[in-house]
């Protein structure tokens, strides 16, 4: 069966909560899902026009939180309500401090946060490119000083049926399941 191309479906499509400050201080975050590593230090991020963008451009900041299976509600929220009409931050009942490191609001209630500096923003392309200039992570979702993916459970976004899926299991071992056949 051929489906139509504009619904093809790419997975994992990542769930990034990205935070922004507006010109009077007001943290704003918004829900995103395409974006990927791009290099090392580096993440991309495909963004339509919205409050965020608009921020990012005034502050040259931004940060990127990873949604997980206990933020899944106030994950969802930062996606369907526009900062444009409402202090998201505020409604959602969330707590933010100012990173360290750029000029951009950190959500406590997510476990990971990257602190990024504008490096590329392509107005129509919508696309951005940020330079990770720190991390922060709560020792909850750490496992011998890594990011313990089973203990974060990070969603992705399923766009077939517009629902959050947790990332999990270990189905195998990179860099080693494949020297079986190269081997042979």
């Amino acid at each position: 069966m051929e489906f139509d191309s504009k619904k093809a479906v790419i997975v994992p499509e990542g769930v990034f909560i990205i935070g922004t400050y507006d010109e009077n201080g007001v943290p704003n975050a918004m829900n995103a899902a395409w974006g990927i590593q791009s290099d090392y230090g580096e993440i991309t991020l495909y963004l339509a026009k919205h409050k965020t963008t608009e921020n990012l451009k005034k502050t040259g900041a931004f940060t990127v939180a990873f949604a997980t299976k206990g933020t899944v509600e106030i994950s969802d929220y930062f996606g369907v309500e526009s900062g444009a009409n409402v202090n998201k931050i505020e409604k959602a009942g969330v707590h933010v401090h100012k990173s360290a490191h750029v000029n951009a609001p950190i959500i406590e209630e997510y476990p990971v946060t990257l602190e990024c500096e504008v490096k590329e923003w392509d107005e129509k392309r919508e696309m951005l490119v940020g330079k990770i200039v720190s991390q922060q992570v709560d020792d909850s979702v750490l496992t011998d000083g890594k990011i313990d993916l089973g203990k974060l459970q990070p969603i992705m976004f399923d766009a077939s049926f517009h629902v959050y899926r947790v990332i999990g299991e270990v189905v195998g071992n990179a860099f080693k399941d494949g020297l079986k056949i190269k081997n042979r």
